[in-house]
């Protein structure tokens, strides 16, 4: 997703914008296909979300390391990192095998 918005010149924000709107206006589509992409692209966007909580999280936790404190949110932490990323796998993949 970052790789392609670069490619676009875009922010991930905007090219998923850009990647809805232009899904709405093909009119060759069935309904089912736009829903479908429809809930791929919202996937995507709460990931992103998601992945910024995390980001902010692992900040968080990389001062109190540098400090010298093991926080002991540090597994739970890692362990949502972990499912994010999978949760974006999965996204990707639906989107891949939808074209």
């Amino acid at each position: 997703m970052t790789a392609g918005a670069a490619a676009a010149g875009l922010t991930v924000a905007g090219f998923l914008a850009r990647a809805a709107l232009s899904a709405a206006r093909d009119l060759d589509r069935t309904a089912s296909a736009v829903a479908g992409e429809r809930e791929v692209i919202a996937e995507f966007f709460a990931a992103r979300r998601h992945l910024g909580h995390v980001g902010n999280n692992l900040n968080q936790l990389t001062r109190a390391i540098n400090a010298g404190v093991h926080p002991p949110s540090l597994d739970a932490v890692l362990i949502a990192t972990e499912r994010a990323v999978q949760r974006i796998q999965h996204a990707t993949d639906r989107l891949l095998a939808q074209n």
